[in-house]
């Protein structure tokens, strides 16, 4: 019996990944990865607070496996930290680790090469679909995400903030692309067809660190 792990950034594409999973009976998600920044315990890149992932977590009626690195953090630290992970799904019976990536060669090739040889094959369930028709898809079926991390050399600083919407999808550049694959954007998800219920959030603080704008999510009301 197959039992499948998921890797969770706390965006959209890991949630919209973990939708289309549970629609497959063969394929039964029993937790969710994460890595933190250890010494902000927010999520790497995202910088989402770990209390808002463990949020997630509850409304998805799944654990949370966090995995702590450091900041900076060197490749072959993360890579360690990972297999120590990858050893402990495989000892807990599982069959399968899960990714929301969508197009990049590189990165689908990588996780391929880091899972060879751990005992769990690889799965890509968001993978190859149309970015510009997943986005739009995503946001129909009730999917609600705030962009918490902006790269301003590819779209505008003030896009870090907004809601994921129709709106947003409108005013990014022909350059982006509309799900941020590329690292235009990060997203952390609050609400959609992946959840029990939505998780109430606010948008706080916006500041610029390393290069990169990134806005605050706290819990609501």
């Amino acid at each position: 019996m197959n039992k499948v792990l998921l890797s969770w950034s706390s965006g959209k594409d890991s949630a919209w990944a973990l939708h289309l999973l549970r629609q497959d009976p063969a394929m039964p998600i029993a937790a969710l990865l994460t890595t933190f920044n250890q010494a902000v315990d927010r999520v790497a890149m995202h910088a989402v607070r770990r209390e808002l992932v463990e949020a997630q977590a509850s409304a998805a009626g799944l654990p949370l496996w966090p995995v702590p690195i450091p900041s900076p953090c060197p490749n072959e630290v993360y890579e360690e930290r990972m297999r120590v992970a990858m050893t402990r799904a495989r000892a807990a019976g599982f069959t399968h680790v899960a990714f929301g990536d969508l197009f990049l060669e590189d990165v689908r090739r990588y996780r391929e090469e880091r899972m060879a040889g751990t005992g769990l094959t690889p799965v890509f369930p968001v993978w190859a679909q149309p970015t510009g028709i997943l986005a739009r898809t995503m946001i129909e079926s009730g999917l609600d995400a705030i962009v918490t991390c902006v790269d301003p050399r590819q779209i505008a600083a003030s896009f870090a903030g907004r809601r994921y919407d129709a709106s947003l999808l409108h005013d990014l550049p022909a350059s982006a692309d509309p799900c941020g694959e590329r690292g235009e954007f990060h997203t952390f998800c609050c609400a959609g067809p992946m959840f029990t219920r939505p998780i109430a959030v606010e948008t706080g603080e916006v500041v610029t660190r390393d290069g990169f704008v990134f806005a605050d999510v706290v819990k609501g009301s």
